[in-house]
């Protein structure tokens, strides 16, 4: 009798919990996609409305906790089922208002969280991704340190991966009517997966479902997650059904000028620079100095990462231009974070059409772009990264070689 009444109760209280949620909530939870391999997993949330969140790790069993607050759930929002390292994803309201979500893990893993910028429906997006699985004992969250943190540091180096197109877009079409936003998005995700797989490298995806973007957009995405590198994954096309082949453009001089002066002329409302260089207290000259050394850097960075990409892509396929292209694309001019735009193959063509359709064949892509941004990172650590330690440990270790008498 008394186990009777007390369930009662519970059941009481969930339900006035659930009220009260209801009725205080400021935010309502729309939306929620799972993105899982067997070692990591993105969790992206859209979110209508104000909110702050609180991501923390349990153990026995293994789960990471997300807890929003003041926010309910929109009608018609589904539960994701669990895949890959993600076995339960669960929800459920505490009281005060808080929406707690409970992602069950088949294996300890890290976690971190980050808000995306309002998108066009009004909403923002918070992405939780769960990296490599982690050691039996810790289950702590790794922290994320800031993009230009002291030298000693070991923050991830962040990789934006752009799939082309999306929604009402649907970018060009093959013979068989195969559209470029539905094949470059699971190369863009199997990119996203190596990296997160890879010690010291975490990626962030700017769309992960089939969903329009404006193109600034996606820059802007990778600059609110302060990221070393934007990567945008497309599938070429062209009246000549002849022609194969991958090829890899960056942002032309003319791109950069053009981009310069709009960043001129917008600068009391731009972010600053990557390394803290703001240009809204400067005067015009000054301004345009400085954003004329960073657009420079930044297009000698995105060319030598771009070639060691395209050779990788080499190695898998046919390359359409052997030599890295230029051009005034969009999606490439930010003028502080080294960019490419990965044409991957002629769509138009109707064999590689059914390749880039082909699991296989997307994740050789994946794996090409993968190995080339590693490769360019191993070269070119940014400072206060692993990378960088791995870097400065290597040249450490040769100079002693070298020092070393016979």
């Amino acid at each position: 009798m008394i186990k009777k009444v007390f369930e009662l109760a519970v059941a009481v209280a969930i339900l006035v919990g659930g009220a009260s949620a209801a009725s205080a909530a400021t935010a309502q939870l729309h939306e929620a996609r799972l993105s899982a391999t067997g070692t990591s997993a993105q969790l992206t949330l859209d979110v209508g409305g104000t909110t702050t969140q609180k991501v923390f790790t349990l153990d026995r069993p293994r789960r990471v906790v997300i807890d929003l607050a003041h926010t309910g759930i929109a009608p018609g929002f589904r539960v994701p089922e669990g895949s890959g390292v993600v076995s339960e994803i669960r929800t459920g309201h505490q009281l005060g208002g808080t929406l707690r979500i409970v992602v069950q893990l088949r294996a300890a893993a890290a976690a971190r969280s980050t808000w995306m910028p309002e998108t066009s429906s009004g909403r923002h997006q918070l992405i939780i991704s769960f990296g490599d699985a982690a050691p039996e004992a810790d289950t702590t969250p790794r922290v994320v340190r800031a993009p230009h943190a002291p030298i000693d540091s070991d923050r991830d180096v962040v990789v934006a991966v752009d799939a082309g197109h999306g929604g009402q877009d649907p970018g060009a079409t093959g013979p068989r009517g195969t559209h470029e936003k539905d094949v470059v998005l699971p190369i863009a995700r199997l990119l996203a997966s190596r990296i997160n797989a890879e010690p010291g490298m975490r990626a962030v995806l700017t769309r992960n479902r089939d969903e329009f973007l404006v193109l600034r957009d996606r820059i802007k995405r990778a600059r609110v997650a302060k990221a070393d590198m934007f990567i945008s994954v497309h599938a070429d096309s062209i009246a000549n059904h002849d022609v194969t082949g991958a090829s890899v453009y960056i942002l032309s001089e003319r791109g950069a000028s053009n981009e310069s002066a709009r960043w001129l002329a917008e600068r009391e409302n731009a972010a600053d620079l990557m390394g803290g260089v703001s240009l809204d207290d400067k005067d015009n000259t000054l301004a345009s100095v400085l954003l004329d050394l960073s657009q420079s850097a930044n297009i000698s960075a995105s060319m030598t990462a771009a070639q060691r990409v395209l050779a990788a892509l080499d190695n898998v396929g046919q390359v359409r231009k052997s030599q890295v292209q230029q051009a005034g694309f969009v999606v490439l001019k930010s003028p502080d974070i080294p960019s490419m735009l990965v044409e991957t193959a002629y769509i138009s063509n109707a064999s590689e059409e059914l390749r880039l359709k082909n699991p296989r064949q997307q994740a050789n892509l994946a794996d090409a772009i993968f190995a080339g941004v590693r490769n360019y990172f191993e070269q070119n650590p940014p400072a206060g990264t692993r990378f960088a330690q791995a870097r400065r440990s290597t040249m450490a270790s040769a100079a002693a070689t070298a020092s070393t008498p016979n």
